[in-house]
This record gives structure tokens, sequence and C-alpha cells, in this order.
């Protein structure tokens, strides 16, 4: 028998990101992390409801069937079609930090609705990571988009890419569809002074490491296309800067402003 539970009730149950296709009343195995999850933390059991998504958009009301050891079997039900997507598609570059302020950052921007991260290495990053532990941790951050879109509602996982040089990088931004953004303490813009991307538009945000970018890379991304701006008369930290100006720019443009959908 299929059961249904009100919406609002959905939205206060733990949510699971499964990476294979899901369909309506199906059974289907949680990932083994998910798997974990559920049960050592959340001490869930055979019969409780819970929420899955797949990542192509939409969730489905589930409720546990087996629980054998860290094994979790679900059988999913309806499909709901909710979608809190930011109507701006935005792109974090965002050079190395170091520590776990990457892992903030990330974590902090999928919830501020943002739809790629690009992790690159400049001049300035403390952190240089290559081969197989730069592949271990976009793997971790990549873990840390999934866990934040658990968390926050979202049913699209943003992309986390792969590492580069933020000046190779830059020597691949062709596409004049773009509104580019770099932050830049002292310029004589801000994002309320520039022309707006078009509804449904894209920009892509560039921010600098710890000792911000260096002069050569300014150079390079303006002649990318990258315009500077400031965040107001203060200088900003790299993980506090990404994040003041995603906020500003779904303020701006976003689903933060007034009259949009999700507020």
């Amino acid at each position: 028998m299929i059961v249904s539970f009100p919406y609002n009730t959905i939205m206060s149950l733990p949510r699971f990101y499964c990476p294979t296709p899901l369909s309506a009343n199906s059974r289907v195995a949680l990932p083994e992390a998910a798997a974990r999850h559920a049960c050592r933390v959340l001490r869930l059991r055979e019969g409780d409801d819970l929420v899955l998504f797949d990542g192509s958009g939409g969730e489905y009301a589930a409720s546990i069937a087996v629980v054998e050891r860290e094994r979790v079997a679900v059988d999913t039900r309806e499909w709901h079609d909710v979608d809190c997507e930011a109507p701006i598609n935005v792109t974090l570059v965002q050079a190395l930090q170091s520590g776990e302020k990457m892992d903030l950052t990330v974590q902090k921007a999928v919830e501020l609705g943002v739809s790629r991260i690009v992790p690159v290495t400049s001049r300035r990053s403390v952190i240089r990571l290559e081969g197989d532990r730069a592949a271990r941790r976009i793997e971790h951050w990549r873990s840390v988009a999934i866990s934040a879109c658990e968390q926050c509602g979202r049913n699209r996982v943003p992309d986390v890419s792969t590492l580069e040089g933020l000046e190779r990088w830059l020597g691949k931004a062709d596409d004049k569809d773009v509104l580019r953004l770099m932050f830049a303490p002292g310029s004589a813009q801000t994002l309320g002074s520039i022309e707006p991307p078009a509804p449904g538009g894209r920009v892509e945000l560039l921010i600098g490491a710890e000792g911000g970018l260096a002069p050569e890379e300014v150079e390079k991304a303006a002649l990318a296309g990258f315009v500077s701006i400031r965040l107001g008369p203060r200088i900003l930290r790299t993980e506090t800067a990404g994040l003041a100006a995603l906020a500003a720019i779904q303020c701006l443009w976003g689903d933060f402003r007034k009259g949009a959908d999700h507020v």
C-alpha cells in the first residue's frame, strides 16, 4: 500500500542523495556513507520516513524497508516536483584556501545557491595540491556539496570541477554570454553599479586566496573579461568575500530579492 504524507512533513524529514537514477515505487540501497549516517548518527529504523533525491530534479518520499548492520534498503513512494534552485546561474571560481576554509566555502556556497564551484591554484595560494592528493580533496569537496544539498533542501548537486591553475583556467574563459566579476578591494565599482545580467543569465565570480589575487592574475582576469568590484569599504578575508558576494548577488538578482518566487 502506498502511503502519502503532506509536503510540509516531508520538509522536516532526513534527506539523502542517491547517485543512481530513482523512480517511484521501487526499492533502492542507500550509498555506504549515507547508510552509515542513517544508522549510526540518525539511528533510523525500519518504517522511518525519509526523502531521496538523485540530482536530476525533484525528490521522492520514501521509508526504510530493511536495516542490516550498515546496509539500508529504502522503498520510494511518490515523486515531488520540488525545485529551489536560484534563478541565476553562478559559478564560484575560488583560489585554494588553507585549512578547513575550503570546506566552509563549498558548504555555504551550496546553501547560497551556487551552480558550480571551480577550485583553482593561484600564485598566492598557501596550500598546494597535486596528483592523488588533489583528486582526494576534490572528491571530499564533492561530498561536502552533497551533504550541503541534503541539509538545505536542494535537489540538484552543484558541480565541483577538477583542480587546475587559475591562469590556465582564465585562458579557456572565452564565453561572451557571462558576466564575469572579481573581488578587488579599492575598485571603483560595486555590484549595484554594474549592468545586471539578463534574466536567467550566468555569472562567474572570481575570489583570490588569503593574499588576494596577484597583480598579474588581475591583469589576465581583466583580459578574460572579468570586472573588478568591491564589497564595501572593508577588506574581507577569502572565506568571507565569496560568500558575501554570493549573498549580495542573490539579493540583487537572485531569489533573495523582493518579489522572488522563493521568498
